[in-house]
């Protein structure tokens, strides 16, 4: 198989290093380039297209958002996988509605950092745990469910089923979801697989991105 090829986008060289030093012994992927502003990421973009870029959000000239959009529109082969220390709310949703295709905190591990690097590489997507809980919470905001789920995307799915997924969504874990609706912890876990199984979807995260994609949601 051959190499993931990466570039760097951030404005501080003790952050990039760092980050070469991370993945220099990691088989499958080669930094092939990096880049403190927009306009060398760009001009070395003219001589090298790369498969996953990591990008920050804060950067002078032009935000990571903006590159992004760009990105999405110019260059929609490459991947993005925005690392940065800004995890709030609008700065998640925003980089989701520039096109990004995953979304770590600066203080990843090295395993998950290559990890994701993988998983947006073959089109899957990657969040973090905490990134994905800030998506999820968000749900509790603007979710377009009642006490029972309406939305024609997920009528296969029983009550107790959408019971379920409403606790799910919400981040509320599996020990309290038992206790509120007075069933077994491994009860709901069997849900939670029917659930997955019928939406064909293979863990949380993924679901978060069914939870976007079908608008349950607003972005």
């Amino acid at each position: 198989m051959s190499e993931i090829k990466v570039v760097l986008v951030d404005d501080h060289q003790i952050v990039r290093d760092g980050i070469k030093a991370l993945l220099s012994n990691s088989l499958g992927i080669k930094i092939i380039g990096e880049a403190q502003n927009a306009n060398e990421f760009f001009a070395d973009l003219k001589k090298q297209i790369p498969d996953v870029v990591l990008l920050d959000i804060s950067l002078p000239m032009m935000s990571g958002i903006e590159i992004s959009k760009i990105l999405k529109t110019d260059y929609p082969k490459i991947k993005i996988l925005m690392l940065s220390m800004y995890t709030s709310e609008d700065f998640v949703f925003n980089a989701l509605k520039a096109g990004v295709h995953g979304y770590l905190p600066k203080n990843t591990t090295r395993d998950e950092l290559v990890l994701a690097i993988n998983e947006v590489f073959k089109g899957n997507g990657y969040f973090s745990k905490s990134i994905a809980d800030t998506i999820l919470k968000s749900y509790v905001k603007s979710a377009k469910f009642g006490n029972n789920v309406s939305s024609d995307t997920v009528k296969v799915l029983t009550n107790r089923e959408q019971e379920i997924l409403r606790y799910v969504v919400e981040g509320i874990k599996n020990p309290t979801i038992a206790s509120r609706l007075s069933i077994s912890i491994r009860t709901v876990e069997t849900h939670k697989a029917s659930i997955l199984k019928k939406l064909e979807l293979k863990n949380t995260v993924d679901l978060v991105k069914f939870a976007i994609k079908n608008k349950i949601i607003e972005l």
